[in-house]
């Protein structure tokens, strides 16, 4: 026994830690692996920090630029130009009017019109799948919910445009126009409640089985049990849900560009979801198509504030929520 301790010694070496680290060509395998993720993450970070930067500084260019406007941006608006266009009762970049309400209202509209669909429906749907549906009732019906993911927005966008605003909006409103917010609206909440209902689903089946069988052990019926032990168990996630569904409806944009009516020459503002309106997305992306005219300089300049207008919005969610399910979550 004494004669073998000095022989495993020799063949691990004068430094066993080394020599468990396995041979050179392992180590460098090793050292390019961690290379490359390491490479892979600082891309990311530097394309996200290239993204936010640009967007920031072409924002603040075209604030200046309206302060101190060009004389050809003078000629174009046939009038003066200055921080006031920011403020007025329409959105008319080919006229050099930037009223930033008209699309802030907009998407509101139809991130709340969106959200009345979506919130309960996927969240219906998350609770049926978790909690009383048996697995191969699951199997069937998680995939036909999810079916709606893979539906392309802009065919979604024809179906609000060519089927809910007739058949659904106009019925049900005869003051409601061919194209409105109300039916942009319905048509983001169809888009939105696969979404909803997978992450509400995956919060609600991470509640531990054993608070259902205590609240069950106790004489509670299942519905009291959904109610009362589940969902506020889950309350953190399903937050999370609503957020991310709610970041996802205020970022749509086919569907509303179809279905809202207000992608030419301009969007008047309008609180009424019943009346033609545009959103944030929808306004950048009949700018930039070329669809509102010939495109400006202070018009080109306007795509990046609204841009940063809404990444504030959707940044400032994000904290919210991330502060709120802090708060709420509960360790099991």
């Amino acid at each position: 026994m004494t004669a073998s301790a000095p022989a495993a010694r020799g063949r691990l070496g004068e430094d066993p830690g080394r020599a468990l680290e396995g041979s050179s060509r392992r180590r460098i395998r090793e050292r390019v692996v961690h290379l490359i993720v390491q490479a892979a993450a600082l891309v990311s970070v530097v394309i996200t920090v290239g993204i936010v930067a640009s967007l920031v500084f072409r924002a603040v260019e075209f604030v200046l630029n309206l302060m101190n406007p060009s004389e050809a941006d003078l000629a174009e608006a046939g009038g003066e130009v200055g921080l006031g266009s920011l403020w007025g009762d329409q959105w008319a970049p080919r006229f050099l009017e930037f009223d930033v309400k008209t699309l802030l209202v907009g998407s509101i509209v139809v991130t709340i019109v969106a959200m009345a669909v979506a919130g309960p429906v996927g969240l219906g749907a998350a609770i049926y799948m978790s909690e009383y549906a048996n697995e191969r009732v699951r199997k069937v019906v998680k995939p036909i919910v999810e079916v709606l993911a893979g539906i392309p927005s802009v065919v979604l966008g024809f179906f609000a445009l060519r089927w809910i605003s007739p058949n659904l909006v106009q019925r049900l409103f005869s003051e409601a126009e061919n194209q409105s917010l109300l039916a942009a609206g319905l048509g983001v909440g169809l888009l939105t409640i696969p979404l909803m209902a997978s992450v509400s689903e995956d919060a609600l089946r991470a509640v531990p089985r054993s608070l259902r069988e205590a609240s069950a052990g106790l004489g509670a019926r299942k519905r009291t049990t959904t109610l009362t032990v589940v969902l506020p168990a889950a309350v953190s996630g399903l937050v999370a849900a609503i957020i991310v569904a709610t970041s996802r409806a205020i970022g749509e944009t086919m569907v509303v560009f179809l279905a809202a009516g207000a992608s030419g020459n301009s969007a008047q503002f309008t609180l009424n979801p019943l009346h033609r309106g545009s959103t944030m997305t929808a306004a950048m992306a009949s700018q930039a198509s070329g669809t509102d005219g010939t495109i400006t300089e202070l018009g080109f300049g306007s795509l990046f504030f609204v841009g940063f207008v809404l990444f504030v919005i959707t940044l400032g969610l994000n904290l919210i929520a991330d502060r709120f399910v802090r708060r709420v979550r509960q360790a099991y």
